[in-house]
């Protein structure tokens, strides 16, 4: 892809209008939602998506979510059911994601979908996103506005060291509060947890009354952010890390000594919010980077999901 201008955008009417005009002409916006900056393009465009994967430099196996303005404009392109009601009625505009079959007609483009019969679909809440949504007037296919497996971006800043000149326009509006992606809900059968992230697996067992099932095709990827080595740094990274060795800098969680601390108070949400952050500024630094232990429960879950991911082989 050659290179080009990326302008720099705020949330405000006019330069709203002026991303849902590059997004109408093929272009890549990306903007802001409250789990982290995603890499917005014409979901019914398959050039559009061809240069998502182009700027990521993803693999085209791997699917993406489509955000909508609604979950209206969203029960247009799947197989909507009672369960996808009950969550979307009390999860949107939110960090989850649902993926349902396709619906005939749908015009989403198959590089969304990646040649699965499922679409993934999200209602975010992030004012920003809500507002380009309804200014382009359609969904957008949107990862995270970073190079594929890398660190994914929560400020407009992140986005730019990694994809300034590759895209259109960042649209900046300060720092996402979630930090993690979104929890991703199969239901295409019984409701199967896909990938933890920003909203705890908890809280949507209790809304369902009954527990999700466990993902079983682990050797197969059926919905975004499955890749075994993701969202890594450049440098290695070794978890459940009592103190550093001498070439390693610390990601601490809870009161000890540490470069950075996810949160020094122990707090799991403030954990979520700074994650991707932290990690931003750690691989800075050129050195091998050591995690503390991150409790296994809430968002705990998420966040060691994707410290596992960052410390896969690759």
């Amino acid at each position: 892809m050659p290179d080009q201008i990326t302008l720099r955008l705020k949330n405000n009417s006019a330069d709203l209008a002026r991303a849902a005009g590059l997004l109408r002409h093929g272009g890549l916006v990306a903007f802001p939602t409250e789990t982290v900056y995603g890499l917005g393009g014409d979901a019914r465009s398959g050039t559009a998506v061809a240069d998502i994967y182009a700027a990521k430099g993803r693999p085209s196996f791997n699917p993406l979510i489509a955000h909508f303005a609604s979950a209206e404009a969203a029960r247009d392109c799947v197989i909507w059911s009672d369960t996808a009601q009950t969550l979307a009625d009390a999860f949107w505009p939110g960090p989850l994601t649902l993926v349902l079959p396709l619906r005939d007609g749908h015009g989403i483009s198959p590089l969304v979908t990646a040649g699965l019969d499922t679409l993934a679909v999200r209602v975010p809440a992030h004012p920003a996103a809500r507002a380009l949504l309804r200014a382009f007037g359609g969904p957008l296919a949107a990862p995270s506005a970073n190079p594929s497996g890398r660190i994914s971006p929560t400020t407009a800043a992140h986005v730019l060291a990694g994809l300034d000149g590759r895209i259109a326009a960042v649209i900046d509006d300060g720092p996402c509060g979630v930090g993690l992606e979104s929890t991703i809900v199969g239901l295409s059968g019984t409701p199967t947890l896909l990938r933890p992230g920003g909203l705890s697996a908890d809280r949507i067992e209790e809304v369902l009354g009954h527990p999700l099932n466990a993902r079983t095709d682990a050797g197969d990827i059926t919905a975004p952010g499955q890749l075994t080595s993701h969202y890594a740094p450049g440098a290695p990274v070794r978890l459940n890390a009592r103190e550093p060795r001498p070439d390693e800098v610390l990601l601490g969680f809870g009161p000890m000594p540490c470069e950075l601390n996810l949160s020094a108070s122990g707090d799991l949400t403030e954990a979520a919010a700074n994650l991707f952050g932290h990690l931003h500024q750690l691989d800075a630094t050129g050195r091998p980077i050591a995690v503390a232990p991150i409790p296994y429960h809430g968002l705990g879950i998420a966040i060691n999901d994707r410290l596992h991911r960052a410390a896969a082989p690759r």
